[in-house]
């Protein structure tokens, strides 16, 4: 597993470290990362994140995993969040369906 936020996409930083003298050398900064597990309830699945400081900032604010896995774009998403959303946006499709189903009946019957 790489060293790379699964919601945001966020991984390492390389620069140069410039001495006094301008001698250059590599420098590397590694996100802030800490794994977490979180509990989907639409899904009822446990799963364990590496997630940044500032996804899980983001998650807050959002309102929850879902939300924040729903609308964050695919691109950033590792493939683990993609499989999960792919299977929220089905579990979302049939329930709109349902839906539409049980409001459409009582209207035939009248």
């Amino acid at each position: 597993m790489s060293w790379k936020c699964e919601l945001s996409g966020k991984s390492r930083l390389v620069g140069n470290k410039v001495s006094h003298s301008n001698i250059k050398t590599k420098k590397v900064s590694l996100a802030n990362l800490s794994k977490r597990k979180w509990f989907i309830n639409e899904l009822d699945r446990t799963v364990t994140l590496t997630l940044s400081s500032n996804a899980l900032r983001t998650i807050h604010h959002r309102g929850g995993l879902t939300k924040a896995v729903l609308t964050e774009h695919d691109y950033n998403l590792s493939d683990r969040l993609l499989t999960i959303k792919r299977d929220l946006e089905k579990k979302n499709r049939a329930l709109s369906t349902k839906k539409k189903v049980q409001i459409e009946k009582p209207v035939t019957a009248a």
